[in-house]
């Protein structure tokens, strides 16, 4: 699929896509509506980050793209593609226990922190994209 050009975009099935971990400089896209929400979105070859309503939703150290993502209540999926292996950071329900599936293989589960983030790596190098589903226990 690669980068996003539009850096974040409603698409067909419901979800959104975004990022654009080809660009050598910061680029931001701030004010996407999508469901009554406003999005904001960081991206580039280092990092990619977005937020809700000014709350911290998804980041990648480095830069990916993310597309097809999904928020439920019970959790979070979207597939996620990029150039290396990536440290992946959600803000989830604080002290809670999800469960996580790597393209539909269960690697685990993790408990968040008191802020309610969740740390994961997705190894990517291999990989076109990668599908990513975290759910509540």
């Amino acid at each position: 699929m690669g980068a996003i050009s539009e850096l974040i975009r409603k698409e067909e099935n419901g979800t959104i896509s975004f990022g654009d971990y080809t660009l050598d400089k910061k680029a931001k896209l701030d004010n996407f509506e999508y469901n009554g929400d406003l999005y904001k979105v960081k991206t580039f070859r280092e990092i990619t980050k977005l937020e809700r309503n000014g709350m911290f939703v998804y980041e990648s150290v480095p830069g990916t793209t993310v597309s097809e993502l999904s928020v439920k209540d019970n959790g979070i999926s979207f597939l996620v593609e990029g150039p290396e292996d990536a440290q992946i950071t959600l803000e989830l329900e604080e002290s809670a226990e999800y469960e996580i599936f790597v393209n539909n293989s269960n690697a685990g589960k993790m408990k968040t922190n008191l802020g309610g983030k969740l740390s994961l790596s997705v190894e990517l190098e291999t990989e076109s994209q990668v599908a990513v589903r975290v759910e509540k226990c």
